[in-house]
């Protein structure tokens, strides 16, 4: 079975940083699209970064600047490192990818982790 797992997130405070893990198990032979995205309290899920298998990276611009998506395809783990956070980014956070495994192409989330930015 194919599963995503986040770590790290956390308390910070404004300015600070953090970063979050997402590390990807079972029977996979790539990781094509790896995203992050989030949803804070109230409000709908939104996409945060995203970085398909050619190495782009695209931001939405409230991030632009402050975050940055990497990935490392042999450890099949996918970061986000988060500087200069805003209490607005508080949120939780979900990791997610496309995989190819044997049984063809799907997407598949990771459960979230709580990202919190207070003083």
């Amino acid at each position: 079975q194919v599963q995503l797992v986040e770590s790290g997130g956390g308390l910070a405070q404004p300015g600070g940083s953090l970063s979050v893990s997402c590390a990807a198990s079972g029977s996979i032979f790539s990781l094509n699209l790896i995203g992050w995205y989030r949803r804070a309290p109230g409000k709908q899920r939104e996409m945060v970064a995203i970085m398909p298998s050619d190495g782009n990276r695209n931001y939405a611009e409230s991030v632009k600047g402050r975050f940055t998506i990497s990935r490392d395809n042999a450890k099949k783990t996918l970061l986000l490192q988060m500087d200069s956070l805003k209490p607005e980014d508080t949120a939780v956070y979900y990791c997610y990818a496309t995989i190819t495994n044997a049984q063809g192409m799907r997407g598949v989330w990771g459960p979230g982790t709580q990202v919190t930015v207070s003083s």
